[in-house]
C-alpha cells in the first residue's frame, strides 16, 4: 500500500526524498512545488487527447488510451526514477491525487522504490500555500526609501549580518518599477510566485522579525497575496534617505550598460504619467549617451510617486533615518541598531 499524505506531512518529507510531479509540461509550467521534478506521465497532447475522450466517449475509452500512451513507457520511467534518486526513496503527485499519481507510485513501489504520494494532489498542496498567507507567524521589518537607494543591496547586508531577510524582488525576478525586468530573468506566473513565496516563509522561525523591502502589490506582473500585504502593512516601516548623487550612482552601476532600446521602452511605459516634455528629454538624453541626465528624470518622477505612497501609507509605525551615504554596510549596521 503506497501512503497517501496531506500536505504538511508530505512536504515535511521531501528532505529525504526526491519530489516527482507526473502532471503534465504545460500544467508543471504553470505552477509547482518549489524543487519538483517534472516526470510526466503524458505529454500535453497526450493529456489532451485523453480528456477529450473521457468527456465524449466515457471513462473506459480514456483509460484505455492511456494504457495506450503509457505501456511502452514504463521501463524507462524506471531507469529514469533510479538516475534521479539513488536513495530509492520518491514522494510522487498528480493534480487531485488520483489516477496519475497513483499508476506511477505503484509501477515504481513494484520496482523496489519508497514511495509516497500527496492526499489531494497539487490542487491540496495549492489550498495550504493560499491558507498560508492569512497564518504568518512572525512580524515585518519594512525597508523604504526613494528609487536608487540601494535597499535590495542593503537587504543583502541584512542578511550577511545573520538576519532573516524575504528578498520578494528575488522571488518575483522583477525590480517593481517601469525598468525592473531589466537584467532579470523571466518572470515566473503568479501561481509558481505564490509557491515559491510560500516554500520561503516556511523558513523563518516563528516570532523572529523577517526584514522584506516596502514594494508595491504588484511586481511586475506578479501581486504579493492579500494576507502577506496586510500583514506587511501591520509591520515597521524604516524609510531611509541618502543623498542624490548617492541614488544616481546606484542607478548607473545598474542600468548605464544596457541596450538603449529597452531603456527608451522602459520610458515611454511611462510617458504619459512622465509629462511629454520630460519623456523627450529624457529620450534625447539616451540618444546622447547621457545616461546620468536620463536616470535624474527617472527620479523626479519615481520620487513624486514615492512620496504619495509614503504620505497615504497605512502602516501605523514608520521612522525615517536620514543617511549622508549611499555604503549599504553603513546603513544596514544603522537600521539594525536602531530596532
Amino acid at each position: 500500500m503506497v501512503p497517501a499524505l496531506p500536505p504538511a506531512e508530505f512536504l515535511a518529507t521531501l528532505p529525504e526524498r526526491t519530489l516527482l510531479d507526473v502532471r503534465s509540461p504545460g500544467e508543471y509550467a504553470q505552477g509547482h512545488i518549489p524543487g519538483a521534478l517534472n516526470f510526466p506521465l503524458f505529454s500535453d497532447a497526450e493529456r489532451a487527447a485523453v480528456g477529450t475522450l473521457y468527456k465524449q466517449v466515457g471513462k473506459e475509452a480514456a483509460v484505455l488510451k492511456g494504457l495506450e500512451f503509457v505501456g511502452p513507457k514504463l521501463a524507462d520511467f524506471v531507469r529514469q526514477a533510479a538516475k534521479l534518486a539513488p536513495n530509492r526513496r520518491l514522494a510522487v503527485h498528480c493534480w487531485r491525487g488520483g489516477q496519475r499519481s497513483g499508476s506511477m507510485a505503484m509501477l515504481l513501489r513494484a520496482a523496489g522504490f519508497e514511495v509516497c504520494t500527496l492526499a489531494g494532489g497539487y490542487k491540496s498542496y495549492r489550498q495550504l500555500v493560499l491558507d498560508s498567507f492569512h497564518e504568518i507567524a512572525f512580524p515585518f521589518r519594512v525597508l523604504g526609501g526613494r528609487t536608487g537607494s540601494g535597499k535590495s543591496k542593503v537587504l543583502r547586508v541584512l542578511r550577511q549580518m545573520g538576519a532573516p531577510v524575504l528578498d520578494l524582488e528575488a522571488l518575483a525576478h522583477h525590480k517593481g518599477s517601469s525598468f525592473g525586468a531589466i537584467g532579470e530573468k523571466p518572470q515566473p506566473t503568479v501561481e509558481q510566485f505564490e509557491n515559491t513565496l510560500h516554500h520561503a516563509l516556511q523558513t523563518f522561525e516563528p516570532g523572529q522579525p523577517v526584514w522584506v523591502e516596502n514594494e508595491s502589490r504588484s511586481i511586475g506582473r506578479v501581486y504579493i497575496p492579500e494576507g502577506v500585504w496586510k500583514h506587511m502593512k501591520s509591520g515597521v516601516l524604516i524609510n531611509i534617505e541618502i543623498p542624490l548623487e548617492a541614488r544616481l550612482q546606484n542607478l548607473l552601476a545598474d542600468y548605464a550598460d544596457c541596450d538603449k532600446s529597452i531603456l527608451r521602452d522602459a520610458f515611454e511605459r511611462i510617458g504619459k504619467r512622465l509629462g511629454g516634455q520630460s519623456l523627450k528629454e529624457a529620450l534625447e538624453a539616451l540618444d546622447a549617451d547621457d545616461i546620468r541626465t536620463a536616470a535624474a528624470i527617472a527620479l523626479r518622477y519615481y520620487d513624486k510617486t514615492y512620496q504619495h505612497c509614503l504620505d497615504n501609507n497605512a502602516t501605523p509605525v514608520i521612522h525615517t533615518l536620514p543617511f549622508d551615504t549611499g555604503d549599504p554596510l553603513i546603513i544596514a549596521r544603522a537600521c539594525a541598531d536602531f530596532l
